[in-house]
């Protein structure tokens, strides 16, 4: 340390001045002549080396003063002979000198241990400032490791935020279209006053059944507008991470406005434990759910949620079973005839997937195999409230070939696979009994569907993708002839 040094340099400055003064001030002081020997008679600079006495016979005489290794003064003294007198006045001389350099050794033994004593007063105030130093160096780590650990808990935090992005821009679209919405009511309010001011006089029965034919002319349009043709699969929007490597999740189309209820079935064979969540958000986010038993496990993972009720394939048979949620009853039971079963025809992927059951705009279906249509798909247009199949249609293609399949406006859609590459290869349209081959990509995007299924209402694929639930927009080619208004 620089503090402890420098007042080391210092005591070590003062015991040098005071040796010196000894050196050169102790013979004067009691009277002594010395003779100085310098080392320019010998040929060199001039330089002290000592005080001898001018006849060592005669008197007492100052040979020498030095410092010890201790910074103490030591002086050396030549004697004279034994045969001087005691009463001399160089042995007064002698005297005195002795008691000064006693006095004077007293005052460097003081100043020695005052030296001491700073010395130790340094040692200690240098053990100080290490500590001192040790511990703001300590600060300083603890400071930067304390930065590191925010800096890490913002960065996670951000990662948490960055998802909401896309939501947000979607509620900004929302926000915009309602208001556009908004908009248009309004001036169709204001429309409507000028007319009903305008018709004031019209027949009221007249004005009723005008209305009336508008209302239908409107439902057959958007009757129109709801089915198309598929021509493109958004990405895969992943929407929950649960369950295990196969299962099926679905909301009912048929629902009430308001109502979102998500319905979730993990597994595909020998379970009958179905989860209802309240509303999407709260599948998402949290664990909240009921639980509803039914009476028999089912089979595959082609079950639906239709109307308040579900429909599923009983385990290890054809068996088509409805399900109130409402009563927690079977409301009604139907056997397939000829549907293969316990994985006779199933989907490539396997799982007892032999019986599909699915809704579109038109209504309830079922795709599976017959030993009839040799293993190739056979769809079945049912009643949802008998059962009983309404109109049947033969495909050609197999049903083990098949990696899932789904109706959108009576026209079956195939996939190619289940895990890997996807894309949608074969359509089967049941209003002209034809099929076509097509190339629609589908994102994989976890490897392994083991379910996929169309919803009317929100125009919207539910998938089950090893694990992961997903789902995919998808857009329809509209064609609506205006003859038919």
């Amino acid at each position: 340390m620089s503090v402890p040094l420098l007042k080391i340099g210092v005591v070590l400055s003062t015991m040098a001045m005071i040796t010196n003064w000894m050196s050169q001030t102790l013979p004067s002081l009691v009277g002594l002549n010395t003779t100085k020997l310098t080392a320019a008679q010998g040929g060199y600079p001039d330089r002290s080396i000592g005080v001898l006495p001018a006849n060592p016979e005669e008197s007492w005489q100052v040979y020498s003063s030095a410092q010890d290794s201790e910074g103490r003064c030591v002086c050396t003294v030549v004697a004279p002979q034994q045969t001087m007198c005691s009463r001399d006045a160089r042995t007064k001389q002698l005297r005195q000198l002795l008691e000064k350099v006693q006095n004077m050794t007293q005052s460097i033994q003081v100043l020695d241990q005052r030296t001491q004593r700073d010395l130790q007063y340094v040692v200690k105030m240098e053990d100080q400032l290490r500590g001192l130093e040790t511990k703001f160096r300590q600060v300083e780590e603890n400071h930067k490791q304390n930065i590191a650990k925010q800096y890490k808990a913002i960065k996670a935090k951000m990662a948490e935020l960055r998802p909401l992005i896309p939501v947000l821009e979607e509620y900004k679209a929302d926000a915009r279209l309602v208001q556009q919405f908004k908009e248009e009511v309004q001036n169709l309010t204001s429309s409507l006053s000028l007319l009903q001011q305008e018709m004031g006089a019209y027949d009221y029965e007249d004005l009723h059944s005008r209305v009336i034919s508008l209302e239908e002319r409107l439902r057959a349009c958007m009757q129109k507008l709801a089915c198309g043709k598929l021509t493109g699969i958004s990405d895969a929007i992943t929407i929950k991470t649960s369950g295990s490597r196969f299962g099926s999740w679905m909301t009912d189309p048929l629902a009430p406005e308001g109502d979102t209820r998500v319905w979730y079935m993990d597994g595909y064979h020998n379970n009958r434990f179905v989860r209802e969540y309240k509303s999407m958000a709260d599948f998402m986010t949290s664990d909240n759910f009921t639980s509803h038993r039914l009476p028999h496990p089912w089979s595959g993972t082609g079950q639906v949620v239709y109307n308040g009720s579900i429909y599923f394939n009983k385990f290890q048979s054809n068996m088509i079973i409805k399900f109130d949620f409402k009563t927690s009853t079977i409301s009604k039971s139907q056997r397939l005839d000829n549907a293969g079963y316990s994985n006779t025809y199933h989907y490539a992927w396997g799982g007892h997937s032999d019986i599909d059951l699915m809704v579109d705009e038109g209504g309830l279906w079922a795709v599976y195999a017959t030993n009839q249509n040799a293993g190739n798909i056979v769809i079945s247009k049912l009643h949802p409230l008998t059962l009983h199949i309404i109109q049947s249609w033969t495909t050609n293609h197999p049903r083990r070939s098949a990696g899932e399949s789904f109706m959108i406006c009576g026209t079956l859609y195939v996939t190619n696979g289940y895990s890997g590459g996807t894309k949608v290869y074969y359509a089967y349209h049941t209003n002209s009994s034809t099929y076509e081959y097509i190339d629609i990509v589908l994102q994989n995007k976890y490897s392994h569907i083991s379910m996929l299924d169309y919803n009317p209402r929100d125009r919207a694929l539910y998938a089950w993708n090893n694990g992961h639930q997903v789902l995919y927009n998808v857009t329809l080619f509209h064609v609506i002839r205006s003859e038919q208004l």
